[in-house]
């Protein structure tokens, strides 16, 4: 039944949406729904780096998978803070444009490469993609793909395997997160937050201490032991509570925050840098944000850490992943994410679907640090009438926005992965 083939996916996967899981086939029609389908596709396209108006949706190619490869038919995409940098460019050796952004999805399986096992044609599944990820249809190798739970649905799928592989790396695999630790996490009601608040929920004794911008406290208050605004004194507050510190640091924030979080140390406490969210201030590029950001980085002294018992390391998903060649250690890690899902211990949290036509909408929501969990496109969504305008197109607000950094009270630090 689900092996019907290329033609026969896209009217499969609209019963499956509302289903999770279930599979049918209905004739022919679905074939006919869009001129060109078989060999053409709607996808992001950045057409160079810069604002938000660098992207558009285009027609594309639809591409074939390669020896090893799968085809997958796109449901819905994830949609991180890197997503911002790779725009602007603002990312070490960024690909030529233009590109097709992205770096995870979920969707079901259309055609396997030569040599593929462990998959059928018709399987849920999410996936790691090295950048082509916002499209209809994308192709990656077999060891970034995993099978999607049955009562997990595609937005939650999309929304799974950035956040939680790297909120489960940082606490389990660098940190060694054991009962009875403390752990500070910045932009605590972001995705990757709220990945870390759920999986120290599984771990006795773990007192959790979040920053975050003071009109999200309400909604998750009840995820963090102790939850401050992201402009107060957190240092202190930390001491108050805890007059030695904490064991463990996860800043996705840098420039002052990592001589803050290196201060809250306790000795043999570990300090993880996954991000630099402080050095994007505006909607492009900005040399002074960065400048100044870095400008701010403590010095790390080694004989210092030495006298004092820390530690200090850094973490990039995607550099583990398509540089590092780590696709065997992601695997054993989303095998122990899937167990704590279908055990009822994680669940991820979606803030928002968007059509791929609302991408520049979605992107200014993570620009504004609006949201709570994860922003995903899903590519079966129709644009929402009032955002045909387009109102984004018309800003490059970088320079303009740099003077209120820090100041406004819905923006919050996001994560940042590169």
């Amino acid at each position: 039944m689900a092996k019907e083939g290329a033609q026969r996916a896209e009217e499969t996967e609209q019963m499956i949406e509302k289903e999770g899981g279930r599979e049918t086939a209905e004739g022919g029609a679905g074939s006919s729904l869009r001129a060109g389908d078989a060999k053409e596709m709607r996808a992001v396209v950045l057409s160079a780096f810069g604002g938000l108006n660098k992207l558009r949706v285009s027609k594309k190619a639809m591409p074939e998978p390669q020896e090893g490869e799968l085809k997958i038919r796109v449901k819905a995409c994830g949609l991180n803070f890197i997503d911002l940098m790779v725009r602007q460019g603002n990312i070490d050796n960024p690909p030529k444009t233009p590109l097709v952004p992205g770096f995870e999805c979920s969707g079901i399986v259309e055609a396997l490469g030569d040599s593929v096992k462990g998959f059928e044609i018709g399987d849920r599944v999410m996936a790691f993609v090295n950048y082509n990820a916002w499209a209809e249809v994308v192709c990656t190798p077999v060891e970034f793909v995993y099978k999607i739970p049955d009562d997990m649905n595609f937005s939650e799928a999309a929304a799974f395997p950035m956040n939680f592989v790297t909120a489960y790396m940082m606490l389990f695999e660098v940190a060694n997160l054991r009962e009875g630790m403390s752990v500070l996490v910045h932009s605590a009601g972001g995705g990757v937050g709220q990945a870390v608040a759920q999986l120290c929920s599984t771990i006795p004794n773990v007192t959790v201490f979040g920053t975050a911008s003071s009109f999200k406290h309400e909604a998750i208050k009840n995820s963090v032991t102790h939850l401050f605004d992201r402009n107060a004194d957190y240092v202190q507050e930390v001491k108050r509570i805890s007059a030695d510190g904490v064991d463990i640091v996860l800043d996705c924030l840098c420039g002052e925050n990592t001589g803050k979080g290196l201060s809250l140390l306790k000795p043999l406490g570990t300090y993880i840098l996954y991000g630099s969210s402080n050095m994007v201030t505006g909607e492009t590029k900005s040399f002074f944000s960065f400048a100044k950001s870095w400008w701010q980085v403590e010095k790390v002294n080694p004989i210092k850490l030495y006298e004092e018992n820390k530690v200090i390391a850094g973490f990039s998903l995607l550099n583990l992943l398509f540089k590092q060649n780590r696709g065997g250690l992601i695997k054993g890690v989303m095998d122990k994410l899937l167990n704590l899902y279908n055990s009822k211990k994680i669940k991820p949290v979606v803030d928002s679907l968007w059509a791929l036509e609302e991408v520049k909408e979605a992107m200014q929501r993570i620009h504004d640090r609006g949201n709570i969990g994860k922003l995903i496109l899903d590519v079966e969504k129709a644009p929402t009438p009032l955002m045909a305008n387009d109102s984004t197109e018309t800003s490059e607000a970088g320079e303009e926005e740099e003077d209120h950094e820090g100041d406004n009270e819905n923006k919050e630090r996001m994560p940042f992965i590169q």
